[in-house]
């Protein structure tokens, strides 16, 4: 997959969590992912936990905020 496929696994709607980027439209934001990350889940923990998210999920995660941090 290309950083450009997973980019668009991001979204961001106003009328959801007041705009936060989120995972392909789900109730599930990015920082809500990288948290959990940064205390430690695993990726299989957060799928075990978030039985709708995909492995790519958490991988586009982490490309966007890299994306963000290396502008």
């Amino acid at each position: 997959m290309n950083q450009q496929e997973l980019l668009n696994r991001i979204t961001f709607n106003p009328k959801v969590l007041t705009g936060k980027p989120l995972i392909r439209g789900l109730r599930i934001s990015v920082e809500m992912i990288l948290e959990l990350l940064g205390k430690g889940a695993t990726i299989e923990e957060i799928l075990e936990d978030y039985p709708e998210l995909e492995a790519l999920d958490i991988q586009a995660t982490c490309f966007y905020a890299y994306s963000l941090v290396s502008q």
